[in-house]
């Protein structure tokens, strides 16, 4: 079964007839164990990877990764300023991670100051949270496993018989 999310995580538009097919099940064994999936969270939502650079010439929006040093606290460690942190609106993930900091959040907004104000006045004011760091992205070569790079022509000449 784990073949069937593997599938839907590489491209959600995959139907259940092509999931029973590609993975030998029935359509109907398929459909039950993807409504089940989604009834538990185990599949959280459906979504595409848009480049809105080809869409507008323009993302439209600013993003940036942010590591957060954070004091742990006893019995809870780093998880509800986590938590809290991932609640706003402008992070889209937030991660505990190792290195110099313990928190990295990507968060976007519709310009570089929308960000800072962002990390100043919500961010930073957090008890517990000690330093912020902030590196903002200035072109996006791949995202969530896609390429956003043309692919190269092939030079290569053709065989005719």
């Amino acid at each position: 079964m784990r073949e069937i999310l593997e599938l839907l995580e590489k491209d959600s538009t995959l139907g259940h007839d092509t999931l029973a097919t590609m993975t030998g099940r029935s359509v109907a064994e398929v459909t039950a164990q993807v409504e089940e999936w989604e009834r538990a969270g185990v599949i959280r939502r459906y979504k595409a990877v848009v480049d809105w650079e080809k869409v507008d010439g323009d993302s439209g929006e600013v993003t940036a990764f942010i590591d957060v040093a954070v004091t742990p606290a006893r019995g809870v460690g780093f998880d509800d300023v986590a938590e809290r942190i991932a609640r706003f609106d402008e992070v889209l993930s937030c991660y505990l991670v190792s290195g110099g900091h313990d928190l990295r959040c990507t968060v976007v907004g519709p310009n570089i100051r929308a960000v800072s104000d962002f990390v100043s006045r919500k961010l930073s004011t957090i008890d517990r949270v000690q330093a912020t760091a902030t590196h903002f992205v200035l072109k996006t070569h791949k995202r969530d496993g896609d390429s956003f790079s043309d692919p190269e022509p092939d030079h290569r000449l053709p065989v005719t018989p």
